[in-house]
């Protein structure tokens, strides 16, 4: 393992609010980019207290924060104030990245456009991040994940069954997706400006990530596909490829993708052999048009038994399937645990976290520490880039930043 992270050296304003754009900051964090969270000074960022919603899981720690802000240094300051804005200057001069997700109206009130920071920044990489993107009708709608991730793009729709309601997604689920994306191609600019010596903009959107991630359907539906239709569980497409309730309660995912080769297999591990002899099941066409009796056999067989012992039944058989983890599950969950999914902290309050979802071999990522305070880091920010203590008390007297 190496002692120098590979992003040692490169400075991130996290001029950003909520998930997607910050999380693209907290994953170069990992990685050794100094990341300094600009913040507000009347509250922060809001995702400092959505932990409070009553959509989230109830703790009194403020765990969002903590994954989300791990490894950033805070700068509070109105950016409104002229003086606090000259020492913003100096700051953006020794950066390399910035990222917002500010409306394209905003950043211009803010003089933080594109086009303002690059005219004074041209090796800068500006990264903006919208709902929709940077053009076209909506592009100036509010778009939160649930809005413009999820529902834009057709995955809830496509997540339901037929004449059922829509699914509702968990908070910030497809802003943690798209915030990789944003990081990837925040790295793919970094690179580029190796090879060129010139900053660019990078754009994305939870919309096109939306789209990325719904890339089948979506695909399909621009050539003119056929969508399929999305019976329930008793009325499958298909049997093998279906979910079903175990004896105590729970659900599992059985999923034979390649089902001409594992029927027999699947039929064994049931101890219903005689479903091989049995001509609505035959072959994958009758097991198909006969789906809704096949799924009512494997029902009532795998009503009979718990959960752990149809685990165990299927690893040993080679079948794919999964257990549907509830997230109270995933704590001692060996493999969420063993992969390197979850990593250790420096935080008391938070022993464990989530980590950044893909691992360096020969990068050893070292423990987080807890989201900083408002302000925490100011005066030592505006230090690190040559503004002195005297400009510095006057702008914490007159507010200008905490």
């Amino acid at each position: 393992m190496t002692n120098t992270l590979p992003l040692a050296g490169i400075r991130v304003l996290d001029v950003a609010t909520f998930i997607a754009a910050p999380v693209a900051a907290t994953i170069l964090a990992d990685y050794g980019a100094d990341v300094i969270k600009v913040e507000a000074t009347d509250g922060g960022d809001p995702n400092r207290h959505i932990y409070l919603n009553p959509a989230y899981p109830d703790h009194d720690v403020n765990y969002p924060w903590h994954l989300d802000s791990r490894g950033k240094r805070s700068l509070a300051i109105d950016l409104k104030n002229t003086e606090a804005r000259e020492a913003f200057e100096d700051l953006i001069a020794s950066a390399d990245i910035l990222i917002t997700n500010f409306s394209k109206a905003v950043r211009k009130r803010l003089c933080l456009d594109y086009e303002t920071i690059s005219a004074a920044h041209p090796n800068l990489i500006y990264a903006a991040f919208t709902g929709y993107g940077e053009e076209g009708p909506d592009a100036d709608q509010m778009g939160f994940d649930i809005n413009a991730y999820f529902a834009r793009s057709g995955i809830l729709d496509g997540a339901r069954y037929d004449d059922q309601y829509p699914a509702v997604a968990m908070p910030a689920q497809g802003d943690r997706a798209a915030g990789v994306g944003l990081a990837l191609a925040i790295m793919m600019a970094l690179w580029n400006r190796n090879l060129t010596g010139k900053g660019t903009l990078v754009t994305t959107s939870l919309l096109a990530n939306g789209l990325w991630a719904n890339g089948n359907f979506a695909q399909a539906a621009l050539i003119g596909g056929t969508m399929p239709k999305r019976p329930p569980p008793e009325r499958p497409r298909s049997a093998v490829a279906n979910v079903y309730r175990t004896k105590d309660d729970r659900w599992m995912q059985l999923t034979l993708v390649r089902e001409d080769r594992d029927w027999r297999t699947l039929c064994k591990a049931l101890g219903r052999e005689d479903l091989l002899t049995d001509p609505r099941f035959a072959e994958t066409p009758t097991r198909r048009k006969n789906g809704a009796d096949l799924a009512a056999i494997f029902q009532s067989i795998i009503g009979n038994k718990d959960v752990e012992t149809w685990r165990a039944c299927f690893k040993s058989f080679g079948l794919a399937f999964a257990v549907l983890n509830r997230a109270a599950d995933l704590p001692d969950d060996e493999q969420v645990l063993v992969s390197g999914a979850i990593a250790q902290t420096d935080n008391s309050k938070m022993p464990r976290t989530i980590a950044s979802p893909f691992n360096l071999s020969d990068v050893e990522v070292p423990p987080a520490g807890p989201g900083p305070e408002l302000g925490e880091h100011s005066a030592e920010v505006l230090r690190d880039v040559g503004v002195d203590d005297e400009v510095i008390a006057k702008l914490k007297s007159s507010g200008a930043i905490i």
